[in-house]
């Protein structure tokens, strides 16, 4: 039985009209789904996605009035050394009938007016880990066109849902670092040099294969700390996890403003 076979007998076959990741934080949101949740290690090819703070299931249901597809929990270049390894869901989520993909993380700010607890969207982003997922992909449709891979009309769209709810949503370049250690104070300002106002351990070569599959992609950083080097305040991984909630709660409220204005549509 092909994955998805196997999914829509579960789900049904009625197409979803967007994809979502979520990043740290923002786990609960999946439950509120009117819907059916598939654990990963049941998906042939999915990962295992082993970050604490991230919950490996696929949920497709009904959120805000739109059909959804849900990724709980991501896996990270990090914990493999395969930049490819989110291929197998995105796959599924274009097979679902997606052309939408909504992408969420935590990562560290380097400007004073986008601080702990707030959103930023991303506008482009930078490889600064230099790895792409698309490497070993045989057919011409490896040369992807990265030209506004954010999609203009759907940052638009996110804007104006924040906008709706009273929460301020600025935009800034996303700065991919493999991780899984927390960048040097050194490297954080070369990355700044370089251009970037956030960096993070996901998201990008997760874009790259959205837009290589044909998804139109959007995505929105919760802020969890100030990049190492920036602030007094001690970097690691617990701190992210207790930080997320924070800029997660303002998340929701915009992800599910959007998601009922796509549902009208």
């Amino acid at each position: 039985m092909s994955l998805l076979k196997k999914v829509q007998d579960l789900a049904g076959t009625e197409p979803v009209q967007a994809a979502l990741v979520l990043g740290s934080g923002l786990g609960h949101l999946a439950e509120t789904v009117d819907g059916v949740s598939i654990p990963y290690d049941g998906l042939e090819g999915f990962p295992h996605a082993g970050v604490s703070g991230h919950n490996p299931k696929l949920v497709i249901g009904t959120l805000s009035g739109a059909r959804v597809a849900i990724l709980g929990g991501r896996a990270h270049y990090y914990e493999s050394g395969d930049s490819g390894v989110m291929r197998p869901p995105l796959d599924l989520m274009r097979d679902l009938g997606a052309e939408i993909l909504l992408l969420t993380n935590a990562a560290g700010s380097f400007r004073p007016d986008i601080p702990p607890g707030d959103l930023m969207l991303l506008s482009d982003h930078i490889n600064f880990s230099g790895k792409n997922p698309l490497i070993g992909e045989q057919t011409d449709a490896r040369f992807v066109n990265m030209t506004d891979a954010y999609d203009p009309a759907l940052r638009a769209a996110l804007t104006e849902a924040a906008r709706a709810e009273g929460v301020v949503l600025k935009e800034g370049v996303y700065a991919w670092y493999s991780g899984p250690s927390f960048e040097t104070p050194a490297e954080i300002r070369a990355i700044h040099r370089l251009g970037a106002d956030a960096v993070g351990m996901s998201t990008v070569p997760e874009v790259i294969l959205a837009r290589f599959l044909g998804l139109r992609t959007a995505a929105i950083s919760t802020i969890t700390n100030m990049a190492a080097g920036m602030s007094d305040e001690a970097i690691s991984h617990e701190h992210t996890k207790q930080m997320a909630p924070v800029g997660a709660a303002k998340l929701e409220r915009v992800l599910r403003r959007y998601l009922a204005t796509l549902a009208s549509q």
